[in-house]
């Protein structure tokens, strides 16, 4: 599975801005974004279709983003990861 094209990315601006929207995380470049200096998330594509990866603790998950549903939870995984790291980092309990 080949990280996504320029193109692909294109095609996701929508899902894109409400991700830059999302305070903590900073994209690097197009469509790679980071967590202070981790990777937090990034794109593939393959003839299955796009792909995201998000970086939930020790490992990354991949979400399938061929349909609207699918984009709302990522969306959400990214929202629970971003509030975990919060916890962490205030000790939420």
């Amino acid at each position: 599975m080949k990280h996504a094209t320029l193109s692909t990315l294109e095609g996701l601006t929508d899902l894109l801005v409400q991700i830059r929207a999302r305070g903590g995380i900073k994209e690097k470049r197009i469509g790679i974004f980071y967590r202070k200096s981790k990777a937090f998330l990034h794109f593939h594509e393959d003839p299955a279709g796009v792909f995201a990866d998000l970086n939930v603790g020790t490992d990354f998950e991949r979400f399938p983003l061929n349909t609207p549903q699918q984009r709302q939870a990522l969306l959400a995984a990214i929202d629970r990861a971003l509030n975990l790291g919060l916890c962490e980092t205030f000790n939420c309990g």
